[in-house]
């Protein structure tokens, strides 16, 4: 039900065996540091502008820009033709695919992010996996861990699955699109092509070609 291949093009990016393991998606979470501690070659192959912060433990693909500001600790591969804008914090057990936006006071921690995804604006993404063409919008909040800290789960209409993470923020689906300021519960998923509308605060299982919309009241009243 909750295999990689129905919620991800695999051919999306270069490091798909990551997920030869994984029966359900998020198991790839446990992988991904085991997997750049025996596959990263550190080097960079891209254009860096002014001084960002680059640890040893980088690889950056060529056409990949930069930029003055950004800082990456690492383990973390970035692959060609990325975007890395001033503000950008790239933190530990990071992959991003070909021709992914990063931006300014974006936070990535311990995921896998997609070719042609774009992060720009004001987003934390910690424990999840974006797909390809995922787009998040400013603000956009991914939230990895439960206020009682204790194991997350993925919620169904029938059951409630258990995953063994401690911290698991999202899977989001390729083409999935979610609007400025919404907030994703830890252990959600999102399908393919599916549309969050602004301002959301969302948890659990949404299902592909699936539209969610906010419905606000609104008075306009005079003033006396």
């Amino acid at each position: 039900m909750f295999s990689p291949s129905n919620y991800l093009n695999l051919d999306q990016t270069e490091h798909r065996t990551i997920f030869d393991n994984s029966a359900q998606v998020w198991d790839v979470l446990k992988q991904i540091g085991s997997y750049l501690q025996f596959r990263l070659k550190p080097a960079v192959y891209g254009r860096v502008v002014g001084r960002p912060y680059i640890s040893e433990n980088v690889y950056i693909g060529g056409g990949t820009v930069i930029e003055n500001g950004a800082t990456i600790k690492g383990p973390a591969w970035i692959g060609n033709n990325c975007e890395i804008r001033s503000g950008c914090y790239i933190r530990e057990n990071v992959i991003i695919g070909d021709g992914v936006v990063l931006g300014n006071s974006c936070e990535f921690k311990n995921c896998i992010v997609f070719n042609d995804a774009e992060i720009p604006h004001f987003n934390y993404v910690g424990d999840s996996v974006l797909g390809y063409q995922v787009h998040l919008g400013a603000g956009v909040i991914l939230s990895n861990i439960r206020l009682d800290r204790k194991e997350i789960g993925v919620r169904t209409e029938s059951n409630f699955i258990s995953t063994g993470l401690r911290k698991f923020g999202a899977i989001v689906g390729d083409r999935a699109e979610i609007g400025c300021h919404t907030v994703i519960s830890p252990g959600s998923i999102i399908g393919r092509n599916s549309l969050i509308y602004p301002l959301t605060s969302f948890g659990g299982v949404l299902p592909e070609n699936t539209v969610l919309k906010l419905r606000q009241e609104l008075r306009q009243t005079g003033r006396h």
